[in-house]
């Protein structure tokens, strides 16, 4: 029998998921699988027997990665789990920029105890009024699950859309409305665009992408929006724009006081995939995602492992292979077992930067005795075995 532990609260439809062959341990010590949200495990001590982490959700800045690749521990993430959710709010903060609504609601609280106030709205609505969208151009940075449906529902609602991704995938590419531009340099973006929507994940080279450089591009009165990470946007940078009115509005969903403080700032409280939806998904994701991988090996949506999948084992028995990247490994593996006079039947080994996978179906059981020679091959990580 499987254990799992959670970190963060799960969303019951997911756990629901796990079968008899599973059962909930209070004890992460005892865990071959654990499920996290939101919970900083970087300072955690990370057992052995921990073979799978799920994270219910797409960011993994949370997890320490380089220490689970190094332990054999695959990690897995669900993305375009809350795609939608967050969508839905990257459309209302590009409403709430295009029109003073918030302005709106604050003056009519304000106003609430005057019993004129229906005929003084009418005079002072003209304080509130902005522009709407239809006809404006609008530029998706990232065109992955999230930035794909934020384009095709920009396009839809008559919006004149410019999409940016240098490494998109055919299934994306596929995916995109016709009536979405592809563009192949993001400062066509910068110059160009009214409306523009950052959508890649924090990497080394993402990180501060929207700078003071690539603000000084853009028309002036733009609306910039991030509802992927902060630091994607400089904050000097940003904090500066609002302050000398160099684009029109900020709308993000990673609150900070500097930003906050902001008069132009639209700032939301990290809601982006906070539905019951969204967290439904995601934990339906990352328990289908575990499952495959405990009881078959299989990998799809690893952030530390490449994926690879053999379906189900119909042989005697399915070994995997966590292992460093390094040259002859595959050719350590097979002669072990040809030294036990057992026959590989199928045979799959993918790799990605530093680490790689291999998932062997073989004719007959092998003894623990095989297992523990290929655990002792230099550069092996984790081995697991599967019947």
């Amino acid at each position: 029998m499987y254990q799992y532990h959670c970190l963060n609260p799960i969303a019951e439809v997911g756990l629901k998921r796990f079968d008899g062959n599973y059962a909930k341990t209070d004890n992460i010590e005892n865990a071959d699988a654990v499920l996290v949200r939101s919970a900083a495990m970087h300072d955690m001590e990370i057992p052995e027997s921990v073979c799978v982490i799920g994270r219910a959700g797409a960011g993994v800045n949370n997890i320490p990665l380089g220490k689970c690749s190094e332990q054999g521990i695959a990690v897995f993430n669900t993305p375009g789990a809350n795609a939608n959710g967050v969508k839905e709010l990257v459309l209302a903060g590009m409403l709430l920029a295009s029109r003073d609504i918030i302005g709106g609601l604050h003056w009519v609280r304000s106003e609430r105890q005057n019993e004129e106030l229906e005929q003084l709205a009418e005079k002072q609505k003209k304080l509130f009024a902005g522009n709407e969208i239809m006809g404006k151009k609008l530029g998706v940075i990232g065109l992955g699950a999230i930035g794909i449906l934020v384009a095709n529902a920009a396009a839809a609602l008559g919006m004149e859309v410019y999409g940016y991704d240098p490494y998109i995938s055919v299934n994306a590419a596929w995916n995109l409305s016709r009536d979405v531009r592809h563009i192949t340099d993001v400062n066509d973006i910068y110059r160009e665009c009214d409306y523009i929507t950052i959508h890649v994940p924090l990497m080394e080279s993402t990180k501060g992408m929207i700078s003071s450089s690539a603000i000084a591009q853009m028309k002036n009165r733009v609306v910039i929006m991030n509802f992927a990470r902060g630091p994607l946007v400089d904050q000097k940078a940003i904090v500066e724009a609002l302050r000398t009115n160099r684009i029109r509005k900020y709308v993000t969903d990673f609150p900070n006081s500097d930003i906050a403080s902001m008069k132009n700032a639209i700032v939301i409280p990290h809601l982006g995939a906070s539905t019951e939806e969204s967290e439904d998904n995601c934990a339906i994701m990352a328990v289908q995602e575990i499952r495959d991988y405990l009881e078959n090996g299989n990998i799809h949506n690893s952030v530390n492992l490449p994926n690879c999948d053999m379906g189900v084992c119909k042989f005697a028995m399915r070994v995997t292979i966590i292992h460093k990247n390094i040259p002859n490994m595959l050719t350590k593996f097979t002669a072990a077992f040809g030294d036990m006079g057992i026959n590989i039947e199928r045979l799959s080994n993918e790799t990605r930067g530093e680490y790689g996978y291999v998932i062997i179906d073989l004719s007959n059981e092998a003894d623990e005795n095989l297992i523990r020679t290929i655990q002792r091959i230099k550069g092996v990580l984790k081995v697991r075995v599967m019947k």
